[in-house]
């Protein structure tokens, strides 16, 4: 008797447990729900880009760009012109950058190292691939980089190792300091993918992203999106930026009309709208202070953030106080999955989504 099709199957893709999104606002004629569960932008999408997109819709019979050249310049732009055109790459989303990443390096039986909790695409997007994941936890309770523990695990087999500042879903940041020791003691046959996609909401003094270790021609790459400060969930927009000699060779596999028209168009306008990042950066500072004012006086536990969510140690078991809140109409989001069990994220909403919050958790009776 021959074999069945799952003879061939790759042993690495059988059926596990999948990376779930956040959930969509469920309909209500009773009450207005408050989506503070998908770190989405409280103030909406940029005017600029919504303008260049309803324009852009006009020609969706035809063919968009071949190559994502005109947004890599207004990137250039974008970047005080720190960067060339030839140090980006563009796709749809930055999730798609850490995949074609993957695809482009990574060989069954390859290590990547990551650090929980962290954004679960990391570990879900390697498994594709046939990667040997190496999970170095961040150190609690502060949840900072555990440096020596990554270094101490780079082997032979060891190709990526993953970065994330400000951290999805703790909030916490790699300082400057730390990054510079890094890159000092490791290989220079490894590449360093570092996260940066809530960079506009990070404030600290010693905040760095990867642009000045790309001058310096390491091997990093810094994932960016357009889904958080400019306020294109929707449109699926991403990109990174390396050195020319790695953006080169990712280009490899870059497919041809890869964005839509819509999401190009929509990029490169939300690039040139200024005021409107900037009215986003100030939402989002203004409610953190706001927040973690009010979980201060609530005695909710909670990390301090340089993004635009909270990690919280709920009152209650993580479900049921999950179901609680939505019941008041407000969406958090339970982050087991990212690797931090029994806690929540909170996105930072507008200043009534972030009242409404609060009003919720004043009605919360704490366990014990």
């Amino acid at each position: 008797m021959s074999k069945g099709i799952e003879s061939i199957f790759k042993p690495y893709l059988q059926p596990k447990k999948a990376y779930e999104g956040g959930k969509g606002i469920p309909p209500s004629k009773d009450k207005k729900i408050y989506k503070l569960s998908s770190n989405e932008n409280p103030l909406g999408q940029s005017p600029k880009a919504t303008e260049a997109l309803l324009k852009a819709a006009q020609n969706v019979h035809i063919y968009p760009d071949q190559t994502d050249i005109r947004l890599r310049e207004a990137l250039v732009k974008d970047f005080d012109h720190q960067l060339d055109a030839d140090q980006f790459i563009c796709g749809n989303s930055g999730s798609e950058i850490i995949d074609m990443i993957l695809r482009a390096f990574i060989n069954e039986g390859d290590e990547v190292i990551f650090s929980n909790p962290c954004f679960l695409p990391y570990s879900v997007f390697s498994r594709w691939y046939g990667a040997v994941q190496v999970d170095i936890p961040l150190l609690e309770p502060d949840y900072t980089l555990d440096l020596g523990g990554i270094l101490n695990a780079i082997g032979p087999k060891t190709k990526i190792v993953f970065l994330t500042s400000p951290n999805n879903p703790t909030g916490t940041y790699i300082p400057r300091s730390v990054l510079d020791d890094f890159f000092h003691r490791i290989p220079n046959n490894i590449l360093v993918v570092f996260d940066e996609v809530y960079r506009h909401f990070a404030d600290a003094s010693d905040y760095v992203t990867a642009l000045p270790y790309v001058q310096k021609g390491l091997n990093i790459i810094g994932i960016n999106s357009f889904s958080k400060t400019y306020g294109l969930a929707g449109q699926r927009i991403g990109y990174g930026y390396t050195t020319e000699k790695i953006a080169k060779y990712l280009r490899q596999i870059h497919k041809p009309f890869l964005l839509p028209l819509t999401s190009l168009e929509a990029g490169i306008g939300a690039l040139e709208d200024r005021d409107f990042i900037q009215k986003t950066v100030e939402t989002v500072h203004e409610g953190r202070k706001f927040l973690s004012e009010a979980f201060d006086q609530l005695g909710i536990v909670y990390w301090p953030s340089q993004a635009n969510f909270f990690l919280i140690d709920p009152p209650l078991p993580e479900f049921e106080f999950t179901e609680i809140l939505m019941e008041q109409g407000i969406m958090v989001r339970p982050v087991s999955q990212f690797g931090a069990p029994g806690k929540v994220r909170i996105t930072i909403g507008d200043q009534e989504a972030n009242e409404a919050l609060v009003n919720a958790l004043q009605k919360i009776k704490p366990q014990g």
